[in-house]
């Protein structure tokens, strides 16, 4: 579909350099097929295909400044991690996108694991990201994060939990949720992460389940039911999005726990079948490069170049972080996620 766009564009050119020709325009006939030549290349050029796990409003500050640095036109896709692994696998006979971001490491590593990622060793700043949250072999790299803790109703909460466990207690009953991991590529994560840290992890969350904890959409309509009063409090709560709310004026707040949260980060790749590969690099370095982790923070979010200041909430090394290995963890997660849904069946 986009190459038939590009040829429709392209023709559409030549016939009116010709016609322009034809009224009296002095250059040669020559001179007009050469410039409507070199227009070709310029158009595809012009034009990029971003498959973006979001947030909405980082999105689309990213595309307008990349758009105005650059002169090239991006084509964003916007959705859940989920919906965009579903996307690709559907245009795999055919594809489309040439940059993909998503909100889980996991999920990238699994692309890279199946051969669909380009590397791209070469991006500028790629040396200043955070290594833990980037591929080694340049295939991806975390320009972003959030961490995951408890978000909490600043109204209904007079005692702030400072522990997971702390969600297990009788006050907290039928009063939280947790985003549901089927449609939140961050609440996979933390799952993942908890329990491959923690070895009690799996009887938390037993308590939790019997304590009535209630699986509650994507991340945004767990935050939602929180900030309403709905319930108290989210675990795996999104704490960019919470941060956010709160600037909004809403009652919430988030506590990461004493004994450690998930850190998940987001990462860009470029598609091994990208069509426009030098705008996706393109793409890739302005994410990287200062002003991109600039806007990654306007966003409330940690960046991936620790070299760049947070705005209004934790800095990474105010976070007490669980070690987590995402290499190789698509696999893992999958049984995981099957364990989960098991408990709250």
């Amino acid at each position: 579909m986009v190459k038939k766009r590009f040829k429709l564009l392209a023709t559409a050119g030549i016939l009116l350099a010709l016609t322009l020709a034809g009224c009296g325009n002095n250059k040669s006939a020559d001179s007009v097929n050469n410039e409507a030549a070199s227009a070709k290349p310029k158009e595809e050029v012009q034009t990029l295909t971003v498959y973006s796990a979001g947030p909405d409003g980082l999105a689309a500050n990213i595309q307008q400044a990349f758009e105005e640095k650059t002169g090239i036109k991006v084509e964003m896709f916007q959705g859940t991690t989920g919906k965009i692994l579903s996307r690709l696998e559907a245009e795999k006979n055919n594809p489309v996108a040439d940059i993909v971001v998503l909100a889980s490491v996991a999920s990238m590593d699994g692309l890279k694991e199946s051969n669909q990622l380009l590397s791209y060793q070469e991006a500028e700043n790629a040396t200043k990201m955070n290594s833990d949250w980037s591929d080694g072999e340049g295939y991806y790299y975390g320009y972003s994060a959030s961490a995951l803790g408890i978000a909490y109703n600043t109204k209904n909460t007079k005692d702030i939990p400072s522990e997971w466990t702390d969600l297990a207690k009788p006050e907290w009953q039928g009063k939280m949720n947790i985003p549901d991991p089927s449609l939140s590529g961050s609440a996979v994560d933390f799952i993942y992460g908890y329990t491959e840290a923690e070895k009690t992890a799996w009887d938390t969350i037993q308590l939790w389940k019997n304590n009535g904890l209630q699986v509650n959409g994507a991340n945004k309509e767990a935050l939602d039911a929180v900030i309403t009063g709905d319930k108290n409090a989210t675990i795996s709560g999104v704490d960019y999005m919470a941060y956010k709310a709160k600037a909004s004026g809403e009652p919430v707040e988030i506590v990461y726990p004493k004994s450690g949260t998930v850190v998940s980060p987001r990462a860009v790749a470029i598609m091994k079948d990208a069509k426009n590969v030098e705008g996706a690099k393109a793409y890739v370095n302005f994410l990287l490069s200062d002003e991109g982790q600039k806007l990654v923070t306007d966003a409330y979010l940690l960046p991936g170049n620790n070299e760049i200041a947070v705005k209004d909430r934790a800095a990474l090394d105010e976070i007490p972080q669980l070690k987590v290995n995402w290499k190789g963890s698509e696999s893992k997660q999958l049984d995981i996620l099957t364990k989960f849904n098991d408990i709250f069946r």
